[in-house]
């Protein structure tokens, strides 16, 4: 079945009398993701658990592993009693003997003197390079992991764009380089109930005027057109949050600095749409001819201006945009 906590968070929000529901990254993340009733096997993808987990969970593991580890090998010592210069029956001198092994650190106070001790000791020192091998491959690959900063602005628009009824947000690289060949795809997501009686979550790719982005370093404002074909043509923001639809934004292009592909993904849900808005200038030319941007007006919307006539779509008594001339 699919997730539906962002239903339940939203339900009670509204309970409990807070007002406009607001999702955070963690809800973002799990919108739309299949759940199975199948246990979670995550030692058989141990590799993928480790690399996506959090950098304080990784840790804990690494201090707990090592630290049981260490704990198991002081026992064995002091079962067999062979390390040299350790108190009778001293739990901690067996214990940081085991430190100091596994780290071939070697200070030469303590010393395995049994054949038994020597042979812990080689299994101990042989799992002490494994693991700092394994350990040392785990965090370089989560450090050369390109990322992406790229940053949506928290609502989209519906307005008259170049006289047709249109659809649209911004999306920002907050690094001082470009993500160059950046390409985006745009997803409306929804509920429907089919012929049969069946509920089922669709998805419509929306058309957009610029799907390309050659060198994508400044602000890029995304446009989807409401034309014929549109699967947003006649919707209204009721009938949006009726059908819970969504939009999801992904992003994908390769960092010049890294030469790696990068993407990153955003999603909008019904009610992060404002209608018959359009957003804020935030691009300012200096004097020197270069751009700055405002970053405190991204996210900015401010009224339309008067349409002149004979240029803008009608908006329809319900709230939805239909098409007027030009084609639309």
């Amino acid at each position: 079945m699919i997730s539906d906590g962002l239903t339940r968070k939203r339900d009670s929000a509204e309970k409990q009398g807070s007002g406009k529901f607001e999702p955070d990254g963690k809800t973002r993340e799990s919108i739309g993701r299949v759940v199975s009733g199948a246990p979670r096997a995550q030692l058989s993808d141990l590799y993928f658990f480790l690399t996506t987990i959090t950098w304080p969970k990784l840790l804990l593991i690494v201090v707990a592993l090592l630290g049981l580890a260490n704990c198991l090998f002081a026992i064995a010592y002091m079962i067999d009693g062979g390390v040299a210069n350790a108190r009778p029956g001293s739990f901690a001198d067996a214990f940081f003997f085991s430190v100091q092994t596994m780290a071939t650190i070697g200070y030469g106070t303590m010393a395995p003197r049994s054949f038994a001790s020597n042979v812990l000791v080689s299994i101990e020192a042989l799992s002490g390079l494994t693991s700092l091998a394994v350990i040392t491959g785990m965090v370089f690959a989560r450090f050369s992991r390109p990322t992406a900063r790229v940053r949506f602005s928290r609502v989209m628009a519906i307005a008259p764009h170049d006289g047709v009824p249109s659809l649209l947000f911004r999306a920002v690289n907050q690094r001082s380089n470009r993500i160059v060949e950046a390409q985006i795809h745009v997803v409306l997501s929804r509920w429907e109930t089919t012929r049969e009686g069946d509920t089922i979550r669709r998805f419509y790719d929306l058309a957009l005027s610029r799907a390309r982005n050659a060198l994508f370093s400044l602000s890029w404002t995304v446009i989807h057109p409401i034309v014929e074909g549109s699967p947003l043509l006649g919707e209204t923001a009721e009938s949006l949050k009726a059908s819970r639809g969504m939009i999801i934004a992904s992003l994908v292009g390769m960092d010049e600095s890294f030469l790696q592909n990068v993407h990153v993904r955003y999603v909008w849900l019904a009610d992060e749409i404002v209608w018959g808005m359009r957003f804020a200038d935030v691009l300012q030319e200096l004097p020197d001819g270069t751009f700055l941007i405002d970053y405190s007006r991204f996210d900015e919307v401010v009224p339309l201006a008067q349409a002149s006539a004979g240029a803008a779509p009608v908006q329809a008594p319900d709230g939805s945009f239909r098409g007027a001339e030009k084609g639309v």
